[in-house]
């Protein structure tokens, strides 16, 4: 019997000793997972490489590359670039191809009415509900249900955590109330998540992490006036419409056009832009060409005629006086037909 009693304990012990390292092994495991970079264990983590945000095509002439190294020349001095302009000018493209020339991840954020400040840090995202079994005694199973919440980070968490660059395209159409949790992150290096409880609520910046937001004018619709104390930690580079050789070579690089058509689509562009009341962008002068390459061909001397180009300009234009009377859509089309 009690050489029985004794063969039953050592079985029992090494039932024991299997079952811890079969614990110790699974919590391992988790405490690894919980380690791992954003990227590694969320598969739609918002970081990005460099090299897949680079806009294609981008037109880089002698106007656009000094425009960028103003930008990244205020990124090495650690302070965050605010791009403000019209619409249509390109800042996006720009913004990308700056943050790609840093060689560190980018993370992309676009702003609007619905961001707030539990989409730019992170939010519970349910319960993790998971059973434990208890086997330590033979014979005897205990079950233990655990409910966990969970929670997930969102772009700026992953990007100050991560070091990345933070691309906030649209920065003004979010309510400003959203961006209380940039001030410490711009000013003291330290991002407070609220809502996340523990030790964890707050992350360190990485000194490598570096910001770049891009704005409408504020007198477009649906733009906030953001809050001073942000925006004076902010450096603010204004990008115009750039000049005419860039713009024609922008242009070309979206469609395949004779360079005369071209040459003629932009100049008219960018005669309606001096003389409307209305926002004339390069973006207008992209789409025009593309209408102009499908609805006909070039002809016989090279060129469109003029009543085809007033028709894709009119297409192009009109729905920027929507909700107008008749009379301004007449009136549109009288100064199209005086630019041609």
């Amino acid at each position: 019997m009690a050489d029985d009693s004794s063969r039953k304990r050592k079985v029992r012990g090494r039932k024991i000793r299997s079952d811890r390292s079969m614990k110790e092994g699974r919590r391992a495991k988790k405490e690894l997972a919980r380690k791992a970079p954003a990227r590694e264990r969320n598969g739609d983590s918002p970081l990005s490489d460099p090299e897949d945000v680079v806009p294609e095509p981008f037109v880089e002439t002698d106007a656009v590359a000094t425009l960028r190294r103003r930008i990244t020349g205020w990124l090495e001095a650690d302070q965050p670039v605010h791009l403000i302009g019209p619409t249509g000018c390109g800042k996006t493209a720009l913004a990308l191809s700056a943050a790609a020339q840093r060689d560190r991840p980018v993370v992309w954020l676009n702003g609007d009415e619905a961001v707030d400040t539990a989409a730019l840090v992170g939010d519970h995202a349910g319960g993790e509900r998971y059973t434990e079994d208890d086997r330590f005694v033979s014979g005897v199973s205990k079950q233990t249900e655990i409910v966990r919440e969970r929670w997930v980070d969102n772009p700026l968490s992953v990007a100050v955590r991560e070091g990345a660059t933070l691309v906030y395209n649209e920065f003004s159409r979010s309510d400003p109330a959203a961006h209380n949790v940039l001030l410490s992150v711009f000013e003291e290096g330290v991002l407070e998540r609220p809502g996340k409880r523990g030790a964890d609520r707050t992350i360190d910046v990485r000194p490598e992490f570096r910001a770049i937001l891009t704005s409408n004018d504020v007198e477009y619709a649906g733009v906030h006036r953001q809050q001073d104390a942000l925006l004076d930690r902010f450096v603010g580079v204004h990008v115009d419409y750039y000049d005419a050789e860039t713009e024609r070579e922008i242009v070309k690089s979206h469609v395949d056009l004779a360079d005369a058509d071209v040459e003629r689509i932009v100049e008219v562009m960018r005669s309606l832009r001096d003389e409307l009341d209305l926002v004339v962008g390069t973006r207008a002068a992209i789409t025009a060409a593309k209408g102009l390459a499908v609805f006909a061909g070039n002809g016989e001397n090279g060129e469109f005629s003029d009543e085809l180009l007033a028709d894709v300009f009119m297409d192009v234009l009109v729905p920027k006086i929507a909700g107008e009377g008749p009379e301004d859509v007449s009136q549109l089309r009288t100064r199209i037909a005086e630019s041609l």
